[in-house]
């Protein structure tokens, strides 16, 4: 594996289900109450904060665009996310989401860069150069290669991993696995 050593300048993307909480099969974290973090993503938010100078949320969420949740829903959801990594130390600093269905080639649904843009129109100091995207689909790496960004599959997802070899800088099993990657490369 290519060593990567990155500074308090860069910026981490991650994606939401599958990465941070427990994807629901055929379905939508629509309520706080179905929201689950996956074991280790606090020690690693704890981890990131250290490390990264801004760390965001990018994730695509169709529930709103079908009908099945509210944008207020979502808020909630998220509500619980930040209080849940918050609460060991961990921080993300701004969640970005598209509520846009998947046939709608919408700039702001992933693997489109909108959100990537809007993320840097709040926070300047982003560069993508100096970005790393991290998610568990062919979709997010696809994202953060546009992008230009170092690019790192979460998971097991073969057909991922395939789809996107020729973008994909890395690969490890969860996000736990990758923040102490990055601990032990800065020392």
């Amino acid at each position: 594996m290519k060593k990567l050593v990155i500074d308090k300048g860069w910026t981490l993307f991650l994606d939401r289900d599958g990465v941070i909480n427990k994807r629901l099969p055929d379905d939508y974290v629509k309520h706080p109450d179905e929201f689950e973090l996956i074991p280790g993503v606090a020690e690693a938010l704890t981890i990131f904060a250290g490390i990264f100078e801004t760390i965001v949320v990018i994730t695509n969420q169709q529930g709103i665009g079908r009908g099945l949740m509210t944008e207020n829903d979502l808020k909630r959801v998220h509500e619980k996310m930040m209080a849940a990594i918050s609460g060991d130390g961990g921080r993300i600093d701004a969640v970005f989401h598209s509520p846009d269905l998947k046939n709608t080639n919408s700039f702001t649904r992933k693997p489109a860069v909108g959100l990537g843009i809007k993320a840097r129109k709040q926070f300047p100091s982003i560069r993508f150069i100096k970005s790393m995207m991290a998610g568990d689909t062919y979709n997010d790496i696809l994202f953060g290669h546009r992008l230009g960004m170092k690019t790192v599959l979460i998971g097991d997802d073969k057909e991922a991993a395939l789809k996107s070899i020729d973008m994909l800088d890395y690969t490890f099993p969860d996000l736990l696995s990758l923040a102490t990657y990055l601990r032990n490369s800065s020392k």
